[in-house]
């Protein structure tokens, strides 16, 4: 036999253990964390946790002291917070993030990709780690998250929370809410992620980070990062969470909120307009705090990483 002939079973072995490489790759762990399975809830570093439902939500658990839980935007992951968690697991605390169903390295699921699942699974993953004392911060739909997760299991284990560009109370334009965004717009987006998600995530990138704005400087880097997270995801699931992230009013989760509360939003978000979100769930919620952001983008986490970090510092310790 030729030495550059392999048999056909041999070839198949290399092709499949290239493609367990490069999906190993993709979600950010190594391809032997990939062969020997799943981690289990409770291994350090990284584990899942598994939803009432079936559904295995993958998440980072690094460090030691209070705890402090990252919920991501659509269509992210918790790779979004990695800048945020080295940071405060430098400084002292526990920090954990996690992979929103149908997102990232979590199951991707035909059913349940809406709020009260979302909210479920983040109950699941804090009662699992038995968190007490935690601050949840929660950025765009992740604040959404977050809100509903208080209005829905309540704040027993919340000391403190903090919603970054948060679509709260509602993004959709209505009768009763005339700030909000066009039906159009989000019809849009689900045009744009059905048709071509690879290209619709890339050209979103440009208002997300403010990208599109004079003098802007733009980092490939980072929008290269927040492709790679988008692709991570199921597409199915990505179209339904786009109603979640729209069309659900959240002013009742927002009056159930008893814990301190900062909202932090740049007045140039141009995917979270802050006249329809934070300047009116700022004054619903009791005891909140709200931080403006002059010409300051979606993306603040990243283009105002500095500035950021150190307020979410300033807010725990306070």
């Amino acid at each position: 036999m030729n030495s550059t002939t392999a048999p056909l079973a041999t070839r198949r072995e290399i092709l499949a253990a290239g493609i367990g490489a490069v999906a190993a790759a993709a979600a950010g762990l190594p391809a032997a964390a990939q062969a020997a399975g799943p981690a289990k809830a409770g291994a350090p570093g990284t584990g899942f946790v598994t939803a009432k439902d079936g559904a295995r939500i993958f998440y980072k658990d690094w460090g030691k002291g209070q705890p402090v839980l990252f919920s991501h935007g659509w269509p992210l992951t918790a790779d979004a917070w990695d800048a945020q968690m080295v940071f405060l697991g430098q400084k002292g605390y526990r920090v954990i993030a996690h992979d929103r169903r149908s997102h990232g390295r979590s199951d991707q699921t035909w059913d349940g990709n809406h709020m009260d699942s979302y909210a479920d699974d983040l109950h699941a993953l804090i009662e699992a780690l038995d968190l007490k004392n935690l601050v949840l911060v929660g950025h765009s739909t992740g604040g959404g998250e977050i809100t509903h997760y208080m209005g829905r299991h309540g704040t027993r284990r919340i000391a403190k929370a903090v919603l970054v560009g948060a679509v709260p109370p509602l993004m959709l334009k209505t009768a009763a809410n005339p700030g909000g965004l066009p039906l159009e717009v989000f019809d849009g987006i689900r045009k744009g992620t059905y048709d071509d998600r690879s290209q619709f995530f890339r050209n979103l990138t440009m208002p997300f980070y403010g990208y599109n704005r004079a003098g802007a400087r733009i980092s490939e880097g980072v929008r290269q990062s927040f492709w790679l997270q988008g692709m991570m995801g199921g597409i199915k699931g990505q179209l339904d969470c786009i109603r979640e992230f729209s069309e659900v009013d959240y002013t009742p989760d927002l009056k159930k909120i008893d814990v301190p509360t900062l909202f932090i939003h740049g007045d140039d978000d141009q995917i979270v307009p802050i006249g329809a979100s934070a300047l009116l769930a700022s004054k619903i919620v009791k005891n909140s705090t709200l931080k403006v952001y002059k010409g300051a983008d979606h993306g603040l986490t990243v283009t105002h990483q500095d500035r950021f970090n150190a307020d979410l510092l300033d807010f725990i310790k306070s």
